[in-house]
């Protein structure tokens, strides 16, 4: 399972959109989409937040 898949899989088990999910990050919600659609990832220090 790619990185991406698993960060959708977590929001929608969690029922949260994006801009939800950015605003607990702190960081933008186009970046949230960018890292569900693999096309970049996080710094692992986010991705441990998550």
């Amino acid at each position: 399972m790619r990185l991406g898949q698993k960060i959708a899989e977590l929001r929608k088990k969690d029922h949260l959109f994006q801009e939800a999910l950015a605003e607990k990050m702190n960081v933008s919600r186009q970046a949230v989409s960018i890292w569900g659609s693999d096309q970049s990832i996080t710094d692992i220090e986010k991705i441990v937040d998550l």
